[in-house]
């Protein structure tokens, strides 16, 4: 049984960033962007199932807001990435977007979305360097 957070995705490196860090365009069904990645370098390339990590707080109106379709997306805007998919909050005060096979963890910003939008369909727009990609061996 495959885990729900982790979904597979093509997987090629970039140049690294001025700091040394590590790149990966990721290429799914749903769309393409450049990444962090957080597996050893010699993981890179081909495909791999993975897990998404945004280390970004989620707040609505500013960085969050109504999918203006209702599907499935990742695309780059600038030096920001966009996910489109499901927000629903979690009981413990976290949120998660489903994200075509993949649950992504978000913290929610105070004051967070109105409880009206839980379930419903969401954009997150958040800085490229919040965004790491993990490889996940099943």
């Amino acid at each position: 049984m495959v885990d729900d957070d982790v979904v597979l995705v093509q997987v090629e490196a970039v140049p690294r960033t001025s700091t040394g860090s590590a790149r990966v365009r990721v290429r799914s069904d749903v769309g393409t962007a450049v990444v962090f990645w957080a597996g050893a370098s010699e993981e890179v390339g081909g495909e791999h199932h993975v897990e998404w990590s945004i280390d970004e707080d989620v707040s609505w109106g500013s960085n969050t807001w109504p999918a203006a379709v209702p599907a499935f997306g990742l695309w780059e805007n600038g030096g920001q990435l966009v996910f489109r998919g499901r927000l629903s909050f979690t009981a413990d005060g976290g949120a998660t977007l489903e994200f075509a096979s993949a649950l992504i963890l978000l913290d929610l910003a105070t004051p967070g979305p109105p409880e009206v939008v839980s379930g419903t369909g969401a954009e997150v727009q958040v800085p490229q360097s919040s965004v790491s990609l993990y490889p996940y061996l099943l």
